[in-house]
C-alpha cells in the first residue's frame, strides 16, 4: 500500500506541473521516453528487421501506436488547460514563458468540485497507453501478412500504377472496415466492457471514423504501396497514424468529453 500510495502521489504531483504554464510535465516525460525509443528503432531498424522481421514490426508498431495515443492525451490536457486558464482572471501570460507552474494541493481541506472547464487536465492514462500499444503489437503480424498478400497478388512489375490502385481498393474496402471493427472491439473489451458497450461504441464512433478513414487513407496508401518498400510500409502507416489519431481526436470530441484515439487502418 505504501509503494502504491507513493506512486500515485508522485504521478499526481507530476501531473500538476506545467512547462511554460501550458504543457503538462508528465506528458512531456512520456513523450521524451517515446522519442528516445523511436530514435533507437530508426538507427537499427534495418538490422533488426533482417534478423526478426515480425517481432521488429510488432515492436515498432507498438511504439508508434503509443506515441499516437500520447499525442491524443496531450491534446486533451492542452485543451483542458486552455479552458482552465480562461477562468483564471489573475493569471498573467507574461509568466508563462519563463516559469514552470506548480499547483499546491491542500492536504487538509479537499478542493471543491469545479466545472469541467475549470479543472486541471486529466491525469496521463497509462492503462490506456498500454492498451493502445498492445493493439499495435498484436495487429502488426496481421498487417504484415496482409501487406505481403497485396504485394504477391498485385505485383507492381508491369503495371505499377494500376496495381497500386488495386491494392488501395482491396485495402480500403476489405481491411480498413475490419481493422476499425477489431480496434473498437479490442479496446472496449480491454476496458472491461461487454456486448452492450461494444454495440454502443459502434453506434457512436464507428461510422464517423470509417468516413474519416476514406477521406485520409486512400491517398496515403497509394503513396505507401507505390513508393515505400514493404519492410517500411507498416512503420510508414503507423507514423502517419500519429497525425490521423490527433485529427480524429479533435474532430470527434466535444468540449466536455474525453478525446478518443483511433488507430491507422
Amino acid at each position: 500500500m505504501g509503494i502504491n500510495d507513493a506512486r500515485k502521489r508522485l504521478l499526481r504531483q507530476l501531473n500538476s506541473r506545467y512547462i511554460y504554464g501550458r504543457y503538462p510535465l508528465l506528458h512531456a516525460i512520456v513523450a521524451l521516453i517515446q522519442i528516445t525509443m523511436v530514435s533507437i528503432l530508426v538507427r537499427k531498424f534495418n538490422g533488426y528487421y533482417a534478423d526478426r522481421p515480425v517481432f521488429t514490426t510488432m515492436i515498432t508498431n507498438a511504439v508508434l501506436g503509443g506515441i499516437a495515443d500520447s499525442v491524443a492525451q496531450t491534446l486533451t490536457a492542452f485543451r483542458q488547460r486552455q479552458r482552465q486558464r480562461q477562468y483564471d482572471p489573475e493569471h498573467s501570460t507574461k509568466d508563462d514563458f519563463f516559469a514552470i507552474e506548480i499547483h499546491e494541493f491542500d492536504k487538509q481541506v479537499p478542493w471543491p468540485e469545479l466545472p469541467a472547464s475549470k479543472r486541471g487536465p486529466p491525469p496521463f492514462d497509462f492503462e490506456r497507453l498500454v492498451r493502445f500499444m498492445g493493439y499495435g503489437f498484436l495487429m502488426a503480424p496481421v498487417q504484415l501478412q496482409w501487406f505481403g498478400f497485396l504485394e504477391r497478388t498485385f505485383p507492381l512489375e508491369g503495371s505499377p500504377t494500376f496495381n497500386a490502385f488495386r491494392r488501395v481498393a482491396f485495402d480500403q474496402l476489405l481491411f480498413a472496415p475490419v481493422g476499425l471493427a477489431i480496434f473498437f472491439t479490442f479496446m472496449t473489451v480491454a476496458e472491461g466492457g461487454g456486448k452492450r458497450a461494444v454495440a454502443k461504441k459502434f453506434q457512436e464512433v464507428y461510422v464517423p471514423a470509417l468516413k474519416a478513414n476514406y477521406i485520409v487513407w486512400p491517398a496515403v496508401q497509394m503513396l505507401n504501396f507505390r513508393v515505400v518498400p514493404i519492410q517500411f510500409q507498416i512503420p510508414f502507416v503507423s507514423t502517419i497514424g500519429i497525425a490521423w489519431t490527433a485529427y480524429l481526436s479533435l474532430t470527434n470530441s466535444s468540449d466536455e468529453s474525453e478525446l478518443m484515439s483511433v488507430p491507422s487502418p
